[in-house]
Parts: structure tokens; sequence; C-alpha cells
């Protein structure tokens, strides 16, 4: 309804009815008896008779200018619009002031699109009664058509000041405000436009729009259900409810509206894609997969829904599947990046590949992607003081319940404000607790979802970032477009990709000296390594549980290994490692927490088999709630880490609730986190030198249970008086890595 003119506008018939001309005519008394008897038959929906009775009418008062105008109403309800402006006509030569003649006849011209000549009359029927709010509704119409927004507006304002209930006019006020981006002020009239008509669906959802964009979630969710109780079948109701609530994390009733949602329109390819995004984040991977593979089943050339799919197939450890998929769906595309960095992230699981091919693949995706994207900033506007406050900017899609967020906490938290300004740039989709905490802690936040790279670069650019800090890398929602721009003078990687991203135009990977011993890892970077002074990783556990400090093997009688990261980094190579782990500690048991699914628990189960262990010493626990998730480490005596893709939040997860660790680092970054941390901590025993030397101390410290005993009752404390759990400390650290940067950039002229 919003935008459009009311259908019919007639004005005030009984006014009409007995509207004189100033010199009595012979016949009026029988035609206002005509009149009349034709108002009665048009009420009761007789039109052929009411226009009979006004033609009498006419025929004994030709100069009496209500008969013409209640015939030209009567002619223009039964459809004879072209004769009912003769008349309206007529009324007017014999009475120019005719207030709705004037009226009638400047609405059928504006329907015609006469503007010049619809104008004047419609004012001279305003003229002669200010408070006739039909008039001033179809002027507002005709002064938006000339492009007159603001007198449009204002005839709206006199009209509801009149009727202030008048619901039609209440909707086009709200959406001639939103052409004058007075986006407050169409919130209010669309509220009053629902107080009058609350079931209403455009007003509704039209509001629930606004709302929404105004991150008012919860009074948009009320209003798309009310539309809903309205127009069950209203599809862009349902589908803004799936945007509302994938936005909040709801998944479950995303989920819900979008299969409403589908029913209605079951070949829409974005709704698909968006409900193979919702099933995935459910860890519900085997629809998720079916749905993806049923969008490219209606379009072979789509290719989100490759990209998701092969993001799908990655977390259920299929990784070969997953290249594939890559690979098929970058026939179709012109820009291939994001398809390249999800296979990038995919082949760092894989056993396979050498460290010198991924970096070479690295390189090649950065150089294009740059050539693609070219640096478009020939100057920053930033005083190179190599002592003022920096401003640094973080850009991640993650700022949610994610790891990204709880390692950036700290760093946020514990900053010294006079040295450092802090800009976020939300580039996700979803918003939750933490990300309310995040926007509380930054100086300043933008949501940049909705943005295009080019336009977050330009605001990047605009804000006068010194350093900007990318938390993502090649995983999750990758922003390397933004960053090949090179918005600001000074670039950083840190935390959500341990690995390089192949971009020159990112001058720094932010690392520890035991994820990248110095000498050991540097020639695998484009980025320069720049360490820091304890460790890259600042712990705090997600809820708060309290840790079981009896080892299980002490009520089970036997020892308990157990696993907690990803299905994707449980490689063959690590299955079969745990296989003869298992075969030389025969009593013991295994539990693997997280299985996405039933082919995964399968996969797993028969590996584990052909490794020579059988299944009633397995356990699999598919994903659950993160409180769940911290008490299944009271039922594990020693977490075995996985290899070549090391955990670590998953690592600190386990010697936070007292499980110790035993890791295989290799020269890879990414297979050295739990390395780094156990060093941290002063508990090398941990660190196998080779992936025999994993099976061996794994074994021996099953052997152990006086160690395993003390360390279960130990390892809290330890984090807790570590530099791993020093927020102050690591933010000190983080500080002094962005001064040494600034420093280095102040020093060099011209850069």
């Amino acid at each position: 309804m919003l935008g459009k003119i009311l259908k019919r506008f007639s004005g005030d018939k009984s006014s009409a009815a007995v509207s004189k001309t100033a010199s009595p005519v012979t016949g009026i008394e029988g035609a206002d008896l005509l009149i009349a008897e034709g108002n009665r038959a048009e009420e009761a929906g007789d039109l052929l008779k009411a226009c009979e009775c006004y033609r009498r009418a006419v025929e004994i008062a030709p100069q009496y200018a209500s008969a013409h105008l209640n015939l030209g109403i009567g002619l223009e309800a039964s459809g004879a619009v072209d004769q009912a402006c003769k008349s309206f006509e007529a009324a007017l030569g014999i009475d120019p002031a005719d207030v709705y003649a004037n009226y009638n006849l400047g609405r059928q011209l504006f329907s015609r699109n006469a503007l010049a000549e619809a104008e004047p009359l419609l004012r001279r029927a305003i003229e002669g009664n200010p408070q006739f709010a039909d008039a001033r509704v179809v002027l507002s119409r005709l002064l938006e058509n000339k492009g007159d927004l603001a007198g449009a507006a204002a005839e709206l304002e006199q009209a509801l000041r009149t009727r202030p209930d008048y619901f039609g006019a209440l909707c086009n006020h709200a959406d001639l405000l939103m052409k004058l981006h007075r986006k407050d002020d169409a919130v209010s009239a669309l509220r009053r436009a629902v107080a009058v008509q609350p079931r209403n669906f455009d007003a509704n959802y039209k509001l629930a729009c606004l709302l929404v964009g105004m991150e008012k979630p919860a009074e948009a969710e009320r209003l798309l259900q009310q539309a809903l109780r309205s127009k069950p079948d209203a599809l862009d109701a349902h589908t803004l409810l799936v945007n509302l609530y994938l936005s909040q994390g709801n998944l479950a009733n995303a989920a819900a509206e979008a299969e409403a949602a589908l029913k209605l329109r079951p070949d829409w390819l974005d709704l698909l894609f968006d409900y193979g995004l919702i099933l995935k984040r459910l860890v519900r991977l085997a629809e998720a997969e079916a749905v993806l593979r049923r969008a490219i089943g209606i379009d072979r050339t789509y290719v989100r829904a490759y990209q998701m799919l092969g993001a799908v197939l990655v977390s259920q450890g299929r990784i070969q599947g997953a290249l594939d998929t890559f690979r098929e769906g970058r026939k179709y595309c012109a820009d291939p990046f994001d398809l390249e960095s999800a296979e990038l992230f995919a082949l760092n699981c894989k056993d396979d590949i050498s460290i010198d091919d991924l970096f070479a693949r690295h390189v090649d995706v950065g150089k294009r992607l740059e050539q693609r994207h070219p640096a478009r900033f020939a100057s920053f506007d930033t005083i190179p003081d190599p002592h003022r406050r920096l401003r640094i900017g973080y850009v991640s899609g993650d700022f949610q319940v994610h790891v990204v967020a709880l390692f950036l906490m700290p760093v946020l938290e514990e900053r010294e404000r006079s040295a450092v300004e802090v800009y976020c740039y939300s580039t996700g989709d979803t918003a939750d607790k933490f990300t309310e905490r995040l926007r509380n802690l930054a100086d300043v936040w933008h949501a940049t979802g909705p943005m295009s790279p080019n336009e977050v670069a330009d605001l990047i650019h605009r804000d006068r970032i010194d350093i900007l800090v990318d938390l993502a890398g090649h995983s999750g929602t990758s922003n390397l477009r933004i960053f090949a721009q090179r918005p600001a003078p000074i670039q950083a990687t840190w935390v959500g990709y341990l690995n390089t991203t192949g971009l020159t135009r990112i001058q720094y990977r932010i690392s520890d000296n035991q994820c990248d011993p110095p000498g050991l890892t540097d020639r695998y970077h484009t980025e320069q390594l720049l360490r820091l002074a304890h460790s890259q990783w600042c712990y705090r556990p997600f809820v708060e549980i309290d840790c079981e400090y009896e080892a299980p093997f002490q009520r089970n009688g036997c020892v308990t290994f157990g696993s907690f990261n990803q299905t994707v980094k449980i490689t063959p190579a690590v299955r079969k490692l745990w296989g003869e782990i298992l075969t030389q500690v025969p009593d013991s048991r295994l539990v693997v927490v997280g299985v996405v699914d039933n082919r995964a628990r399968d996969d797993l189960y028969r590996d584990l088999e052909n490794a020579g262990v059988s299944r009633d010493r397995i356990t699999m626990v598919p994903y659950i709630p993160v409180e769940e998730y911290y008490r299944w480490f009271g039922r594990v005596d020693i977490t075995l880490d996985t290899l070549p893709f090391s955990g670590g939040t998953t690592t600190c997860d386990a010697l936070w609730m007292g499980a110790p660790v035993i890791t295989c680092p290799g020269i890879r970054s990414w297979s050295r986190s739990a390395a780094s941390i156990l060093t941290t901590l002063g508990l090398a025993d941990g660190i196998a030198e080779s992936q025999e030397d994993y099976v061996r101390r794994a074994v021996q410290l099953a052997g152990n249970p006086a160690r395993i005993a003390h360390l279960r009752k130990t390892l809290r404390s330890r984090m807790i008086e570590s530099s791993l759990m020093d927020k102050r400390l690591f933010a000190r650290d983080m500080e002094n890595a962005f001064r040494r940067m600034w420093q280095s950039w102040c020093s060099q002229p011209g850069e």
C-alpha cells in the first residue's frame, strides 16, 4: 500500500448533494429528490439505477452543478471514466469554485499523468476547503511525481492534522519521509499506521524492514509475525525473518522460516544458499549438502553454492571432494578468488601436499588477487610521528561467539587508551552477546556486512587507520579483497589463519617464537613474521565450568584418550597413529567429541577399526552445547592433538579442564599451535619430535598414572599463573608489536 494512491477518493457526497450555485435554478428541488434517490441506489450497489436518477436530475436542472457532480461520481463508479470527467467539467462550467468537482476532476487528470492540468484543480479544492484531507493526499502524490518531495510531505502533514488516523496518508507519508532520509520520522508514521490498522500486512512489513535496518530486531520480529498472520504466504516476510534470525544466530528459527519460504518458491537459488548455510551452522551437514546440490542442479553456474558445498565437505573431512567442488565452481566465475581462498584453507588439512607447494599456491593466489584489486590509495593522511597515539583497525566477519573474538577481547579490554584507538569493521552477518561486548569495547564500530570490499576500503582510508589487522586470512569470511587495495599504510594478519595470506601488501603476520621459530617458517611467508614476546595466544574459556580434579582413570580403571578438534583435522595419518597408541595401551579407550555427522562417524569407525581398534573402545560424541563440551574433558585422561593441523583453542580448553595434551609439531606454522601453548606453560614433555615419538609419549604418559593425576590437579592453576592468561601482559605485547611496525614505517621516507 505504501507509495500508492488510494484507489478512489469520492469526497463528501452528502455535501456534494446539497451544493448549490449562487443563484437558484428552476427544478432544483426535484433534482435534489432524484439525487437523494440516486445516492440510496448507489449505496445499495445499484449503479445503473443511480446513474439514471442523476441523468434525470441533470435533465430537469441542467444548470445545477450538484446534479452534474453526482452523475460524474456515479459514472466513475460504473467504469465510465471519460463520461465522468465530462460531467465534472460541466459542474465546473456552472460553478468553477465547486470543491468536489475540482477535486474529482483533478484526481482523474492526475491518474492520467496530466499534472499541469490537475494541480490547479486540486489547489482550488483545498482553497475552498482547507480541511479536505483527500485532496491534499492526491496533491501530495502529484508533487511527489514532480520531484517536490518537501512540498508533498507538507501536504500530507496538513492532511494528518485534519485526520490523524488517516491510514493511507500515514503510509504515504512514511514513504516520502524515507525518500527525504528522515528515517526516524518514517518509523513514527508507520507506528501510527500500525496502531490504526494493526493487522495490515503492508504497514507491519514496511515498519519491520525499517526496524531491521535500525538494529531493533525484537520489535521487527513481532511485526513480521503479525504480518504473516495477515498474509501467511508472503514470501518477502518469510525471507526477511530468515535474515533476521540468521543475524541473531537463532538458527533453528531461521531454518523453519527458510523451509516455509521454500514451500512457496522451491527454486529460489539465493534462499537455497541461505538455507544451506543455516544447515551447515546447525551441523546438519548431510541436509546442507543435499540443499546445495539441489541449487547447483537448478543452475550449474550458481557459484556461491559451490563455495558453500565445498565448505560443508571440508567440515565432514572430505577434503578431496571439496577440492573437486571448488575446481568445478571456478569454471563459472570471472573472479575465482572466493573459491581459491576456500581451497587454500582445505589444503592446510591435507597430509600429502608439501609446504613448498602450498606456499607456492598461496603466492599465486595472492599475486592474482593483487592484480585484480590494485592498491588504490596513493597517499595516507596520517602524521608519521613514531610516538603518537595509533589508530588500529580490526577487520573480521567473526565478531561474535567465535575463537577470534575470544582472543581479541583482552587486547581491547586491557589496551592503553592513551596509546591506542580501536576501530572495528564487522563484515559478518551475525550479531550476538559477544558482538555487543566488542562493540562496547571499541572506540568506533562499523557494521560493514552489506558493503562491498571497495566501499569498506574507502571507509577505512577515510578513517585514517594507521595499522589495519586482518583476523581471517583464508578462513571463514575472507576480507583479503579489502587488504589488496591497501587502505592503510601498515597491514598485518593475526590469529584467524596460521599461514601466509600470499599478499605482498600485508606486511606482517603476528606470531610467536614457538609457532614460528626464527628461521624455520620465514621463507614460507610473503609477510614479515613479527613475533610477540611471550605468546600469540591469550586464553579465557567461553564459559565457567569447574574442573574435575579426579582423573577419569581413577574411576574407570583404564586410561581414556580424547580428541576435541574439528573432524577435518583428524586426517588419515593421525587416525593411524591413534590406532597404534590404542594398540599399545590395550585397555585404553578413545573419546572423539565434535563428530559432525553419521558419515564422518562411520568413516572414523572404519579407519580406526582398520588400525586395529575395536568399535566398543571408541565413543563418538556429536556437536554439543559448549557447557557439555567442557564437561566431556572430565571423562578424558589424555588429549591427543591432531596433525598436520594442530589445535589452538581446544588445546587451551583441554589444559584448563585438567587433561594433558600430546602434540607432534612439524615445520608448518599451523602444526605448532599446541606446541606453542605447551611451551608457554613449561610442558615440553607433551611435545613429540616425530610421529613415532608422538606414539611413544602418549603410551608413556598412559603408563604413568601418578603424572596424570598430578596434572589433573595442577594444570588449571598453572595456566592461571602463566602469561597465557595474563591479559594485561598480552595487550602490552600486542601494542609493542604495533609500535614497532609504526616506528619502522615512520623511519622509511616515501612509504
